[in-house]
Formats: structure tokens, C-alpha cells, sequence
């Protein structure tokens, strides 16, 4: 530790004091002894005086340790007072990525390729006990372990074309939150954990595939006999209004209707230059006929 090395120059430069007194004033050896126990003092007391204070980096924490004992005690970023004969440790509480490309079973025995990652931090207030227990190699010894074994638990709940589907979504999530069960309680934060791909055998992908064509070609089907249904419906209800309007002007249609009708064409008729015998009551039904037009 530099501070019990600054107490050590500083006593030398007290002891080269103390002896250079022996020698009478104008001494050489003397005036020697006492520029060397200067200088020496100097140096010990300015080392001494920096051991007094730490700087701990942005995105870290102190952990002081004193002689083996830690303090619960963290220090944050900046520049901070400390005891001299305390070692300022600091841990990285940054947000840091794992990755990890394993061979994970599924419910049903079968072997599926899975790349996931792991984003993570250290908790900054329980960064004094990962320092007490593992130090810097908590990764390895803590959180990969336990990560792996997370990950072949979880997917081995689903099968294989289950997880295929929209529940490939939801495994990441899953993990994440069984994993902070399990190291969150270590000082280790579980921020989320990405699923990047998953490969199923080659088999079950193309019969995945085929089923998934077939059915999109049945949803195509069921719409087309949906249209023709309705296009039938739209012709039957155009057919019944036709026949409707038939039977209606049938029914207003009468003899009576007709030989008025037939009156008022013939004098119509008549009144044209084109006219010139008008026969009243002449015809089949009594209409009037009309001789000699030009």
C-alpha cells in the first residue's frame, strides 16, 4: 500500500533530520543529510497526502478494502475523501451483453439451436459483496452458469413447433424473469434477455411450413366460397325483386286500363295531319280504326 510506503519515506526523511544534526553547520555530509531528508520527507508526505483522496470513474463504484476488510460502505463516481490505508476498488455497474449460441432440448427430446444474449448490470449497492465473494469473475462463476441452465429449463417445457410460433416471442421474456429469480438475489440486475434466432431440426421447420401453406390455401378457399354465397344471395334477392315488380304491374294491367289507353293513342292519332278516316267502334274490341293515312 503507497501509504504505509509514504510513512516510510517520511520516518527516513525524520531519521536523516535527526542524524544530520550531528554533524556541525557547514558540514558537507550534513548539508547533505538535510536536502536528502527533505526531498525524502517531501515525497512521502505528497504521496501520503494523495492516498488521502480517490477518484472512482463514471459507471463504476468504490469498494474500499482495508486489510482484507470490506465495508459495506460503496463510494460513487467522483472525487472523494478516503481512509489512506484503505485500496478504493471499483466495480463496472454498466449495462454489459453476454451472448450465448447453445443446443437446448425441447418437451419432446427434440434439439433446437438457440442464439440468445443476456443484457445485465451490476447492482452498485451490492457491489461489496460480489467483491467479497468473486470479484471481478462473477460473470463466469455466477451468472453464466446459472444463465445456460435457465434457458435448457425453460425451453424444455415447450415443444419444438409451439415454440415456432408466437411464443418464440414470449422465451426471452420468460427467462429473463426466472433468471432474476435466481442471481438477482446475488447483486447481479437481469435487464432482459434477447432471443437473436432459434433453429429447429430441418424436418420439423419444413412440416411447420407445409402446414402453415395449407393452411393459408383452406383461408383462401373459405373466402372464395364466401364470395360465391354472397354473389348467389345478391342474385336471388335481384331475381325476387324483378318477378315482384312483374307481378305488380301485371295486377294494375286491366282491360278497362287498355282500352283507354288505346282511346287516347287514336286521338292522339287523330289529331295528326297523317289522318284521314277514323272509323269509331270498328275494331275487334270496339276501338276506333283509322283509314287512308299519307
Amino acid at each position: 500500500m503507497l501509504a504505509i510506503f509514504a510513512i516510510i519515506l517520511i520516518l527516513i526523511g525524520i531519521g536523516l533530520r535527526w542524524y544530520g544534526t550531528k554533524y556541525e553547520k557547514g558540514n558537507d555530509t550534513r548539508w547533505g543529510l538535510n536536502l536528502g531528508s527533505i526531498v525524502i520527507f517531501g515525497l512521502g508526505a505528497m504521496i501520503f497526502t494523495f492516498e488521502c483522496f480517490t477518484q472512482v470513474d463514471k459507471g463504476h463504484v468504490g469498494v474500499k478494502d482495508r486489510f482484507g476488510v470490506v465495508s459495506e460502505e460503496t463510494i460513487p463516481p467522483g472525487i472523494h475523501g478516503v481512509d489512506p490505508f484503505a485500496d478504493v476498488i471499483e466495480m463496472n455497474v454498466q449495462t454489459w451483453e453476454l451472448k450465448q449460441t447453445m443446443t437446448v432440448p425441447s418437451s419432446e427430446g427434440l434439439n433446437i439451436g438457440v442464439d440468445i444474449s443476456l443484457l445485465a448490470r451490476l447492482d452498485a449497492a451490492n457491489a461489496d459483496d460480489i467483491y467479497r465473494e468473486v470479484f471481478d469473475n462473477y460473470v463466469n462463476t455466477i451468472v453464466l452458469p446459472q444463465f445456460r441452465a435457465v434457458v435448457r429449463r425453460v425451453t424444455a417445457r415447450y415443444e419444438a413447433k409451439i415454440l415456432y410460433s408466437e411464443k418464440r416471442e414470449t422465451l426471452g421474456i420468460e427467462i429473463a424473469e426466472e433468471l432474476r429469480t435466481v442471481i438477482g438475489h446475488r447483486g447481479v440486475y437481469v435487464e432482459s434477455t434477447p432471443l437473436r434466432d432459434l433453429e429447429l431440426p430441418v424436418q420439423l421447420t419444413k412440416a411447420i411450413e407445409d402446414k402453415a401453406e395449407s393452411e393459408q390455401e383452406a383461408e383462401k378457399m373459405k373466402f372464395v366460397i364466401l364470395r360465391e354465397e354472397q354473389e348467389a344471395d345478391r342474385k336471388s334477392i335481384e331475381a325476387k325483386g324483378i318477378h315482384n315488380f312483374q307481378r305488380i304491374v301485371q295486377q294494375g294491367i286491366t282491360p278497362s286500363l287498355l282500352k283507354w289507353k288505346g282511346i287516347e293513342a287514336t286521338i292522339e292519332l287523330a289529331k295528326s295531319n297523317n289522318t284521314k278516316v277514323v272509323i269509331v267502334g270498328a275494331g275487334k274490341d270496339g276501338l276506333p280504326l283509322i283509314l287512308g293515312s299519307q
